[in-house]
This record gives C-alpha cells, sequence and structure tokens, in this order.
C-alpha cells in the first residue's frame, strides 16, 4: 500500500469527491482535470495523474488500458461503489470511445468453449469488443 495516499490534502479530497460521485463510469485522467478546470480548482494534472495512481495501489480506484492508443480509462470501486468481479470484459465504441463493463453468461460459455475445444484461455480483464454503443448506433 502506497504510504503517500493516505495523506489528507485537499486535492486528494477533491478528488475522492469526484470519484464518490460517479460510481461505476469510466474516466480519464483528462476528463478528469477538464471537470476541474470547468469548476475553477486548482489541481494539476500532474497531481490528478499521481493521486490516481496511488488510489489504484491502493484499491479503491480500478485502472483498464484497452490498447495502445487510447488513454486509460480509471474506475471508482471503493468500499461504497459497485465492485466489478475478476472476470470483466469490455466493449468500447469506435465512435465515442465509451468503454462499457461486460458481464454476460454467453462470453462466460464462449470462454469455456475455447479453452474445452481449441485450448485458448481469454484474458477477461484484456478482452474487449469493439463496436457502436447505444448512443451511437
Amino acid at each position: 500500500m502506497n504510504t503517500h495516499s493516505r495523506y489528507k490534502t485537499k486535492q486528494r479530497d477533491m478528488l475522492m469527491d469526484y470519484l464518490k460521485a460517479a460510481p461505476g463510469v469510466h474516466f480519464t485522467a483528462g476528463e478528469v482535470c477538464a471537470y476541474f478546470t470547468s469548476h475553477g480548482a486548482s489541481i494539476s494534472q500532474a497531481t490528478v495523474y499521481r493521486r490516481l495512481e496511488e488510489l489504484v495501489d491502493d484499491g479503491i480506484v480500478s485502472k483498464y488500458t484497452v490498447d495502445g492508443h487510447t488513454s486509460a480509462c480509471f474506475e471508482y470501486t471503493g468500499e461504497d461503489a459497485h465492485v466489478h468481479p475478476d472476470v470483466c470484459y469490455h466493449c468500447k465504441c469506435v465512435k465515442c470511445g465509451k468503454l462499457i463493463h461486460l458481464h454476460c453468461d454467453e462470453v462466460e460459455s464462449l470462454q469455456a468453449h475455447l479453452l474445452e475445444e481449441h485450448r485458448f484461455k481469454m484474458d477477461p480483464q484484456r478482452t474487449v469488443f469493439y463496436g457502436l454503443c447505444e448512443n451511437c448506433i
């Protein structure tokens, strides 16, 4: 556990308030910075990145890196938020970039089929289905 994240700072409190207001929502560090800038808050981009990484280390925030071309997404997964199990696939909208968690028995069946019939084990944390979200269809 990172001891630096245990220190109570104004910026950490601001970030925690932002995160707690949006449990289950994916966001990038850039979106967090834009939010604070638009609300006149004084928090640097470096501080946002540093604090998010500390919160990932502490298990309060999950980090998802979908590919090498887009920014990592973060999600608040603290005690009061919806916590996703270890098995979690993702859908990524190729139009707006939205990242969606996918918990689906059918995909679980596909994973079992691939393992049994093709001796291939899917990695749920790195499996991404690309397409269009409901807002972009």
